[in-house]
């Protein structure tokens, strides 16, 4: 059985780079209306969305909008492959299509995937996108000569106070080092590393460490003792160019209750900031069902250890040719919530550990997730498969070695050994929408992506370009100096809005004085200011900097009931971090943006 793949729109590929300057990426960004009326009659609904930066590759999307209370866990599709729990679910999705820089118009017909017409109501809409034309451009001349860099290499997109980070950084788990995105791309000597002491017989996991954002002086790495089979967390302060301390607070001198680890990689460590998570991947190390996530408090304590084999293990794979334990061996995450997936195993699921702790049960836990059964990155669904639909096999593709979500909670997995496609995209409740292609992407090897999606100055999509080196194995093995080394840079961005059937509710006044975050935040040198007005009345918009000397006035004058926006231009202004305030009468209301350069 086979099914035609989504795949993007693939041209000649020349990697690109600014050679002794600074990294700027152009952004791709969406423009199109939060709220949309529709009759849901079955028409033509055109939605105006505007692109800037660069062209895009648009995925439409309709899903459920306030139903997730409703949805009990359900197991649903071909071989079971959609497991959902708690998630507004998805409608209808579209196939890629290219649009241009400029004013464009999405359609839709009105129906979901199954060609039925849509019921009125409210639903929500997604506009998921990334530059499927243009050359992927140079962030870093490294970071990938470690093969397995994309289960060890993540982007802080955060400060500390939970702010777009108008200094974003890159740092990695083997070899330890840091990056300031935004650096030139070719001046390794702003590479910042540290070395890790370890104890005798123990070794950091391939998989994640995880930077505290609480406080990026400190990072945390899963510890391994293969010989001993146990595993656990240790905490360590961050020393550049020297040897990173261990602190002796944390756990039990410095290092996490322990757990019974039989496999020797993956998948590493992830903290929201208020727990530790990690899980045993055991995909190769175990005939017997064996999977577990682990949590921990952020002083090293395991505060549960909850059984996932009913999921990542398989006594029928086993007895079809497959592995017993399929993983998990990669890990993600977006706020509050963990991503699992693995290279040994076709699943991929959402969690809610948080969840979890609050009623510690399971249905708790599992949000959403997706098996064999909808080709995206399943396993086995050839008609020329000798083991026909096997998920646990770590010997068929499509191979997956990183996990990464998005602001709006879109999974992607790099995808290689399934033809010349270059990702997997699977949208906020685990269904799949097919595979896509970076520009100039072959059939060779990709292992990894990531979304950088914060609201800073380089948000993008991150990969790898390891695929232009050629076949990464021969009779011999690996074959390293064939690697195309670095981390390179393509345009994304997703946005979200209602669709609905009442009446003029675009128009309607609002409840309430209310004054947004600007847009782009940080921003250079342009960013846009909302604010809506519950009743017509004079406004004055007014920027000032930290000594809150008047900088701008941007407006001043009557505005009717309604939203508006302002546009301040900052190109005769130093970077920095500036205050506006908007005025309606009695209503005011100062917020902080920041401006780079």
């Amino acid at each position: 059985m086979k099914k035609l793949l989504l795949l993007g729109v693939a041209v000649l590929f020349t990697a690109s780079t600014s050679f002794g300057a600074e990294f700027k990426p152009t952004l791709l960004k969406l423009q199109a209306s939060p709220v949309i009326q529709y009759d849901f009659d079955g028409s033509t609904l055109n939605i105006p969305v505007q692109v800037s930066g660069t062209t895009a590759g648009i995925v439409f999307s309709v899903y459920t909008r306030g139903k997730a209370s409703q949805i009990v866990p359900t197991t649903n599709g071909h071989l079971g492959w959609h497991y959902v729990n708690k998630v507004d679910t998805c409608v209808y999705y579209s196939a890629l299509k290219n649009y241009g820089v400029g004013a464009n118009t999405v359609t839709w017909d009105g129906k979901d995937q199954d060609g039925g017409v849509v019921a009125p109501g409210d639903y929500t809409y997604y506009l998921w996108s990334f530059d499927n034309v243009s050359a992927k451009t140079l962030a870093v001349n490294t970071f990938t000569d470690n093969w397995l860099w994309e289960r060890g290499v993540e982007i802080q997109g955060l400060t500390t106070d939970g702010l777009p980070n108008p200094k974003p950084f890159i740092y990695e788990t083997m070899p330890t080092r840091r990056w300031n995105i935004g650096n030139d791309p070719l001046d390794l000597t702003l590479m910042e590393t540290t070395t890790i002491p370890l104890g005798a017989g123990v070794s950091i996991s391939y998989g994640d460490s995880q930077v505290d954002p609480n406080d990026f002086n400190y990072v945390y790495f899963l510890e391994k003792n293969v010989g001993a089979k146990v595993a656990g967390v240790g905490k360590f302060k961050w020393v550049p160019g020297g040897t990173s301390e261990v602190q002796t607070a944390f756990g039990n001198d410095g290092l996490s209750d322990l757990v019974e680890d039989l496999s020797n990689f993956c998948p590493g460590v992830r903290t929201d900031g208020e727990y530790l998570y990690t899980a045993d991947e055991n995909y190769i190390s175990d005939n017997e069902p064996n999977a577990d996530f682990y949590i921990y408090d952020m002083e090293g304590s395991l505060l549960s250890e909850i059984d996932i084999s009913p999921w990542w293990s398989s006594p029928t794979d086993f007895a079809g040719g497959g592995q017993m334990n399929g993983g998990p061996n990669c890990f993600g995450s977006r706020g509050k919530y963990v991503f699992l997936t693995s290279n040994g195993s076709c699943l991929v699921q959402m969690v809610d550990p948080q969840g979890y702790l609050a009623s510690t049960d399971i249905e708790d836990f599992i949000i959403w997730g997706n098996d064999n059964g909808d080709y995206t990155l399943d396993r086995n669904f050839e008609d020329t498969s000798s083991k026909a639909w096997v998920c646990n096999d770590y010997n068929a593709g499509a191979f997956k070695e990183s996990a990464t979500i998005d602001g709006n909670m879109f999974f992607a997995a790099n995808s290689f050994d399934v033809g010349a496609v270059s990702f997997g995209l699977i949208g906020p409740d685990g269904t799949g929408f097919g595979y896509f292609t970076f520009a100039g992407d072959t059939a060779g090897w990709k292992m990894g992506q990531m979304f950088l999606d914060n609201d800073t100055p380089y948000d993008g999509f991150y990969m790898d370009n390891k695929h232009a080196g050629g076949s990464p194995f021969n009779t011999g093995g690996w074959v390293a100096n064939e690697f195309t080394g670095g981390l390179f840079y393509l345009g994304h961005d997703s946005i979200t809005g209602i669709l609905t059937n009442a009446v003029d509710v675009a128009e309607a006044a609002p409840a309430a004085f209310a004054v947004s975050q600007n847009t782009p935040n940080p921003f250079n040198p342009t960013t846009s200011i909302s604010f809506t007005l519950a009743k017509a009345g004079d406004v004055t918009v007014e920027v000032f900097n930290t000594a809150g000397q008047k900088v701008a006035t941007l407006a001043q004058g009557i505005r009717s009931a309604g939203t508006h926006s302002v546009v301040w231009d900052a190109t005769s202004n130093s970077s920095g971090v500036y205050f506006y305030t908007v005025k309606s009468g009695n209503n005011s209301k100062t917020m902080k943006m920041t401006l780079v350069k």
